[in-house]
C-alpha cells in the first residue's frame, strides 16, 4: 500500500475522550468501593500501539474548558506519546458539557464483565470540521493514515458529518483512510437511515475496513451468513465469503479484517484473526490467551495491523503483529496496549513468555 512519504504524522485519529472507572481486584461495580480511573477512547486505544512504538501520532478531539478531567486527559495523551489538537469548549452551567464516564468491571471466571456508558452532555458530540484546519493537517503537515471508528462516527449527527468530511479531506490529500466499524445498537436506534448513509460515504473512500460479521451487515448492509451454531472453521469461511462481497461494494478497500474471540471464562479467551490484504488471506487460528481485562483487545489488534502497514510489512506479518497487540492489550488493566518494543510483541506471537533480563 502506498503511503505518503512527506507526512509529519504517521497516524491521526478523531475521537471523543472520556474516563473509565474500574473496580479494583476484578470486583463487580455494584459492590465495589475502590476504583481505578483511567483515560480512554476506542480510537486512542488503537493509536497507542503506534505511538508507543515511536510513530508520530495526533489526536483530534475537544475538551471542556477548565475541567480537571480535561487536564487529566491532556496529560495522559502526552504520556502516551501522542500530540493532540482540539478546542476547549465552555462547560456552561452544571448541566452543560462534560467528558463521558465509562463504568465497567473486568469480570472473573464465570462472571462476565459488565459495562455501563454514561455519555450525557459529552463534549465530543460537538466535534465539527470548522474546529480544525484540515488543509494544514492533511496538506501542509501530511498524514500517512487517518483512522476512525464507528463509535465516533455514530456518536451524534455532528460527529457523523465530521467523520464523513474528515475522510474525504484526508483522501483528497493522499492519506490512507481506515475504519473499524464498531456497531453500537444504542447509537443507531432511530438513526438507521442517517447513519447508513454516513457510514457508506466513509467506507467508499476507505483503504482499510475492520469489523465483525454483524458490523458489516448492520453498518454497511452487506449480506451476511446464515445464523446458527457453527464451528470456528465454518465461521472463518463465512467471513472470507463476506470479505468478497465487501470488496465488490467497496473496491477501494485493500485491507479487510476482523478479530476472532471465543470466551472460555472472563480471564481465559481463545483469540484469533482473519486479515485480507492485497488479494491475500491470512488466518491466525484461535489460541488460548489469559485476560486481565478484555476491553480494548479488538482496538489493540487494529493498532498492530496499522503499525505493520506503516512499516511496509507483508500481510502475514501485519496479521500476526495485530493478533499479538490485541493479546497484549488483554494483559493490561488499561484499555490500550502499550508495547515496550517490537520484540515484546513478537515474543507474544511466538508464545515466548520467558523472563528477559
Amino acid at each position: 500500500m502506498q503511503l505518503r512519504e512527506d507526512a509529519q504524522w504517521a497516524l491521526v485519529v478523531p475521537t471523543s475522550m472520556g474516563v473509565r472507572i474500574t473496580p479494583e481486584n476484578r470486583q463487580p461495580v455494584h459492590t465495589a468501593d475502590h476504583f481505578l480511573m483511567q483515560v480512554t477512547s476506542a480510537e486512542t486505544n488503537v493509536a497507542s500501539v503506534v505511538s508507543y512504538l515511536g510513530e508520530p501520532t495526533k489526536v483530534l478531539t475537544s475538551f471542556v474548558e477548565g475541567s480537571p478531567i480535561s487536564a487529566m486527559i491532556k496529560s495522559n495523551l502526552l504520556s502516551r506519546h501522542m500530540s493532540y489538537e482540539g478546542k476547549d469548549l465552555p462547560q456552561g452551567d452544571a448541566w452543560g458539557l462534560r467528558h463521558q464516564f465509562n463504568i465497567a468491571d473486568g469480570g472473573f471466571g464465570g462472571r462476565g464483565p459488565r459495562v455501563w456508558n454514561d455519555r450525557s452532555g459529552e463534549v465530543g458530540r460537538e466535534l465539527s470540521v470548522d474546529q480544525f484546519d484540515l488543509d494544514r493537517i492533511f496538506g501542509d503537515e501530511g498524514v500517512k493514515i487517518l483512522h476512525m471508528s464507528g463509535v465516533i462516527a455514530a456518536l451524534s449527527p455532528k460527529t457523523s458529518k465530521f467523520c464523513v468530511e474528515l475522510a474525504k479531506a484526508a483522501k483528497a490529500h493522499g492519506t490512507v483512510v481506515a475504519m473499524d466499524l464498531n456497531y453500537r445498537a444504542s447509537f443507531w436506534k432511530g438513526r438507521e437511515e442517517e447513519l447508513s448513509k454516513a457510514f457508506h460515504e466513509i467506507a467508499e473512500v476507505c483503504d482499510i475496513l475492520y469489523g465483525n460479521e454483524e458490523d458489516f451487515q448492520l453498518c454497511l448492509g452487506i449480506e451476511g451468513p446464515e445464523a446458527g451454531g457453527k464451528s470456528i472453521d465454518e465461521k472463518i469461511e463465512d467471513f472470507k465469503a463476506m470479505i468478497g462481497r465487501v470488496q465488490k461494494v467497496y473496491p477501494n478497500a485493500k485491507y479487510i479484517g476482523t478479530s476472532l474471540r471465543e470466551v472460555v471464562s472472563a480471564n481465559h479467551h481463545k483469540w484469533g484473526m482473519v486479515l485480507w490484504g492485497e488479494g491475500e488471506f491470512v488466518v491466525c487460528s484461535l489460541r488460548d490467551i489469559d485476560v486481565i481485562d478484555r476491553i480494548g483487545g479488538g482496538d489493540g489488534s487494529v493498532g498492530g495491523v496499522l503499525y505493520g502497514i506503516l512499516k511496509g510489512w507483508t500481510v502475514e506479518q501485519c496479521a500476526q503483529f495485530g493478533w499479538a497487540t490485541g493479546a497484549l492489550a488483554a494483559t493490561s488493566l488499561y484499555d490500550y496496549g502499550a508495547p515496550a518494543d517490537e520484540e515484546q510483541v513478537w515474543a507474544i506471537w511466538k508464545g515466548n513468555a520467558r523472563v528477559k533480563r
